[in-house]
């Protein structure tokens, strides 16, 4: 198996709880992240779906799919997500939000190794190209949260820090 670790570091101008809403719900995720073809629900889990389990179909700018289910292990809302993924990908990931300059900054960490046979193999002269289709993805998500955002946050006054007008 060849070992991956990626991260994606994501900002908008909403804030923390709308982006925790978004990306804590991902049977929505193929609404608006282009790349995610299908999210099924194989074990729901506790009340905030700690414990769910849901099987994941990637597409990507390269012609093929990966699927991968991910069981949640950790989650603090507002704050972090956690999980380990099995399948065609195994590892970790881990999603983590912040408050920042009046916004919400976004981390994705993403520690995998794969296991289909043929992208192991190519691994060895293809590693970038890998690395450059997991950001062509991420690049999706992070463009179709913003606009999903933005058709769900309602733009208010503007407030310095504070809450102070």
């Amino acid at each position: 198996m060849e070992g991956y670790a990626f991260t994606t570091r994501w900002w908008f101008a909403a804030p923390v709880e709308a982006v925790w809403r978004e990306i804590s719900h991902p049977l929505e995720w193929p609404q608006w992240w282009r790349g995610v073809e299908r999210v099924d629900e194989l074990e729901a889990g506790d009340a905030e779906g700690r414990g769910s389990l849901r099987r994941f179909t990637w597409k990507s700018r390269l012609p093929y799919r990966l699927t991968f289910d991910m069981r949640c292990t950790c989650i603090e809302t507002n704050r972090l997500i956690e999980g380990s993924a099995r399948g065609e990908l195994e590892g970790f990931g881990r999603w983590a939000f912040a408050t920042e300059k009046g916004g919400t900054a976004v981390r994705y960490d993403w520690t995998v190794a794969t296991n289909k046979p043929w992208m192991n193999w190519l691994a060895p002269v293809a590693r970038p190209l890998f690395g450059w289709n997991h950001d062509v993805v991420m690049q999706w998500g992070e463009t179709g949260l913003a606009r999903r955002l933005a058709q769900r946050v309602p733009r208010g006054p503007a407030t310095a820090p504070g809450g102070i007008l």
